[in-house]
This record gives C-alpha cells, sequence and structure tokens, in this order.
C-alpha cells in the first residue's frame, strides 16, 4: 500500500474522544481476560473429560479439535454479525456461546454424554472466534499513531487469563461429586455473563451503511503485497506456536519429566504469550511492524533450536518462553500491518477473512502435531516447523524489499 492510500484511510477513520478510546480499551482489556479464562478452561479439562466421557479412548482429544474447528467456521459468520449490526452485537453473541459451552458442559458431565461435550466445546469455538476480534475493535476510533498500541494493550489482558483460568478449575473442580469438572463449567458459564456485562458499555463508532455497501471488493483488497506477507506471518506465527504448545507437555511426559514440570513450563508460556503486549505496540510504533514481526519469527526459530539442544526440563522451559514471546511479537505485528491493509467500512469484513485463514491454518497444525510426535518425536516436530518459518521470512524479507524500491520511485 502506497503512502498516499495509507494517508487516505487514516483521514477517513472516525475518531472517538479520549474518554471514549480509554473506556473501550479497559473494556475490552477486561474482557480479554476474562473470555480468555474460557478458553483455558476448556484446553485444561477438554481431553481429561473426553478420555472419562469417550466410547473409545482415541477420541479423548476430538473436543479440543472439535473447539480450534468451531473457532476456525465462526469467523466469517461473526464478521458478518458485526458488518450488518455493529461489533457490539458480535460480541453478545459470542458471550452467548460461551455461556452455553458452560451450561451444556455441565450437563454433558451429569449425563455422560461425550457428544453433548463436544458440541459444548464448538461452541466454545465460537466465542473464541469472536474474542479474536476483540484486538482489532481496540483500534476502532483511535488515533492511527495508537492503533498499534491499542491492539497490543487489549492483548495483554491474556496474562490475567492465564491466572483466572487455571485457578477456576483448581478451585472448583471437586466441588460436586461424583461430577467432576461440573461446578467448574457452570463457574465458566457465570464468567462468560460477567463478560458479557462488561462489553455491553463499549461504544465503537459504525460505518454507515453506504460506506459498508461501498467498500473495495475483498478479492481485490488480498491482492495488496502487505496484506499477504501479514496474513502469512499471523498464521505462521499462530500455527507454529498452537504446533509446538500442543506437543511439548506430551513430549515431556515422553522424556520422562513430571506432570508438574509441564504445568509450570505452560503457565511460563501463556505468560510469555501475552506479558510483551503491554509494550508490543511502542515497538511497533518505534521500530515499525515488519521489524517486530522478523524479532517475532527469529525468536520462533530460536525455541525450535533450544528445543534441538536437549531435552531436559530446562530446555523445554526455555524453549516454550521463546515460543511465546516469539508468537506474541509475530501475531501482534501482523495483526498491526493487517489495520494498514483497508478503510474503516471494509474493516470488519477485512479482519474477519484474515482470522478465518489464520484460524483454519491453526486447526491443521492442531490435527498435525499429535500423530508426528507419536509416529516421529519430539525433534521431527521441531524441524518440520522450520518449512513455515523459512517460508514467512522469504516473504517478509521480499515485501519489505519491494516497499523500498516503491520508496525510492516516488522520490
Amino acid at each position: 500500500m502506497s503512502h498516499t492510500e495509507t494517508a487516505s484511510l487514516e483521514d477517513n477513520m472516525p475518531v472517538l474522544s479520549l474518554r471514549q478510546q480509554r473506556g473501550n480499551i479497559a473494556r475490552l482489556t477486561v474482557a480479554q481476560a476474562l473470555a480468555g479464562a474460557n478458553s483455558v478452561v476448556v484446553y485444561a479439562t477438554g481431553s481429561i473429560v473426553g478420555n472419562i466421557l469417550a466410547p473409545d479412548k482415541s477420541l479423548a482429544t476430538l473436543p479440543i479439535t472439535v473447539f480450534v474447528v468451531g473457532m476456525a467456521a465462526c469467523i466469517l459468520p461473526m464478521g458478518v454479525i458485526a458488518r450488518r449490526y455493529g461489533r457490539r452485537m458480535a460480541f453478545l453473541a459470542g458471550t452467548g456461546c460461551g455461556v452455553l459451552v458452560g451450561l451444556l458442559s455441565a450437563l454433558a458431565v451429569v449425563l455422560g454424554s461425550f457428544w453433548l461435550f463436544c458440541l459444548a466445546t464448538f461452541f466454545g469455538g465460537a466465542y473464541a472466534a469472536v474474542v479474536l476480534s476483540f484486538r482489532f475493535a481496540a483500534a476502532d476510533g483511535v488515533e492511527p499513531k495508537m492503533r498499534a498500541r491499542s491492539l497490543s494493550f487489549v492483548m495483554g489482558g491474556g496474562v490475567a487469563a492465564g491466572v483466572i483460568g487455571p485457578q477456576l478449575v483448581t478451585y472448583t473442580m471437586d466441588l460436586w461429586q461424583p461430577f467432576t469438572f461440573a461446578i467448574t463449567y457452570i463457574v465458566q458459564a457465570v464468567v462468560a455473563a460477567l463478560s458479557a456485562v462488561v462489553l455491553f458499555g463499549v461504544r465503537l463508532p459504525q460505518p454507515s451503511a453506504k460506506k459498508v455497501a461501498g467498500g473495495r471488493p475483498l478479492s481485490f483488497i488480498v491482492r495488496q503485497p502487505r496484506f499477504i506477507t501479514a496474513i502469512i506471518c499471523a498464521a505462521v506465527s499462530y500455527m507454529l506456536m498452537n504446533f509446538i504448545m500442543t506437543s511439548a507437555p506430551l513430549a515431556m511426559q515422553m522424556c520422562g519429566h513430571t506432570q508438574d514440570a509441564a504445568n509450570l513450563g505452560m503457565q511460563w508460556h501463556v505468560i510469555a504469550m501475552y506479558l510483551p503486549s503491554f509494550f508490543t505496540g511502542r515497538l511497533i510504533t518505534r521500530f515499525g511492524a515488519g521489524r517486530v514481526v522478523t524479532a517475532g519469527l527469529l525468536m520462533i526459530a530460536m525455541s525450535v533450536m533450544t528445543g534441538l539442544a536437549g531435552i531436559d526440563v530446562a530446555h523445554f522451559w526455555l524453549s516454550l518462553i521463546l515460543l511465546g514471546v516469539g508468537w506474541n511479537f509475530g501475531f501482534v505485528g501482523a495483526s498491526a500491518m493487517v489495520l494498514e491493509c483497508h478503510r474503516p467500512e471494509e474493516a470488519t469484513r477485512v479482519q474477519s477473512f484474515n482470522d478465518f485463514i489464520v484460524f483454519g491454518t491453526m486447526a491443521v497444525g492442531s490435527f498435525a502435531s499429535g500423530t508426528l510426535l507419536v509416529s516421529y518425536g519430539w525433534d521431527m516436530v521441531l524441524w518440520v516447523s522450520f518449512a513455515p518459518l523459512i517460508l514467512a521470512v522469504l516473504v517478509l524479507s521480499v515485501t519489505a524489499v519491494f516497499n523500498q524500491a516503491s520508496s525510492i520511485d516516488r522520490v
């Protein structure tokens, strides 16, 4: 996108008052923490409950897979709701799904129904699909120079999610015996309802129906080199994070490490994923999104090399921490690049398409990681990770050269 086009997009962006901006960001950050806790509950309990309820133990991880599929499948429909009725309506629809996942999961545990539990986790994926748009919503109505920082700050709510989710499970899992986790899921529904109350106060600018109808064709927007680069880098960052993270706890067990060691490694991984969000936006403003994404991809590569260097607990922990920080830089930086590729009236359509591709790719990684680990081992999981990393770095480099050449031509 040329400088002239970018300026045009910025000039057309309605700006809210500073008080409204701060209110929206605060509410979205709190909602990110509450909704993130819901996802943590699903990831922490899904395979355990699946193992208890499944008619065949090989289906134990199916609820988690259904969660990822639900996330990918519901991104575009939720984008349509946001485009037609506004983001807040999509938020409330998503939190409604969040309440459903809790209530249906509790009912599934009481009834002993595996397939009802899978249906519940699908609704959990739908909720997660809406939560993905919080980061973009934070940039609506914000001055262009502050958009990356706002997006990044809301992502920081995930730090609280990493604390709330596990504690919610720990303190509620045994409250209704013999129905382990039933109260956990009921509380999960309450947390989702609380998130809806928080989101109800969000006030975002809504483009007129005429402007929305007059946006550029999606086929034109997605052909922009910068958008292609952003979507590839975001997809690779998220896919590899999920690909390696999903395999790591089982790999640690296979290497003779305790479950406590694996849990602690995952806790630090989640903190590393979201804690940098409080300053990633400033780095993007200062150095540019492309450089931050490059740093993220390099850290993911360092994570892979650390994993290949040994199988001690320290190797796993350091690998997971580097993976978390690398994901943050890569994903948040790529999301900031997407903001530069569309006009306000095109936002929900372009952003939902971006997330559909990113999380559809993530679903593929989720399916492949467990099979690859069991069949070929931890080292093979790590070696395979280099292929998409190289692709992302090459695309990012080509785009940088293209932009530099375009700048010279304009001069």
